[in-house]
């Protein structure tokens, strides 16, 4: 399934829509963590991305894993250490991109208003610092996975 699109290689198609989407839901969550009073114009984007990116990342890296296994399986010297470095992002951005969706969808939830009390937060005002502080941390760690993938991504192809 994951092997190939219409005759091409599948992951150097498939990588771009986690290299777009997960900045983008960095981005954005940061955003509605940050400046509630964009919460309202912002939630919407928050759970489509937080919904796609991780689906995103999972496509990226099990294509990554037919490609190698199809094509570089019996490659070695630099390019097999070239092609492990950027082997060796893939789970921890699948995790860090997992976790700050989780935390996005959450944190939507616990400040969208409930219906018994419009205008306040679900769990109260130290439960949203703290999932927006969590949002805010994982939001830096799928952006660094993110783009140290990208770049080892790139060294292997271009290095």
């Amino acid at each position: 399934m994951f092997d190939q699109i219409l005759g091409l290689p599948a992951h150097p198609l498939i990588i771009h829509f986690a290299v777009v989407l997960t900045p983008l839901l960095v981005a954005v969550a940061v955003a509605y963590a940050l400046i509630p009073r964009w919460r309202t114009y912002t939630a919407w984007a928050v759970v489509l991305l937080s919904l796609a990116t991780p689906v995103a990342v999972f496509a990226a890296k099990e294509s990554g894993e037919s490609l190698k296994e199809a094509r570089f399986a019996t490659v070695d010297g630099p390019l097999a250490g070239r092609i492990a470095t950027h082997q060796s992002f893939a789970t921890p951005l699948l995790l860090s991109a997992l976790g700050l969706a989780a935390a996005a969808l959450l944190l939507v939830y616990a400040t969208s208003p409930a219906r018994e009390s419009v205008g306040s937060d679900r769990f109260g005002r130290p439960a949203t610092l703290i999932l927006s502080a969590v949002t805010l941390v994982l939001a830096v760690v799928a952006g660094y996975f993110v783009f140290r993938a990208g770049d080892s991504g790139a060294r292997a192809v271009w290095g």
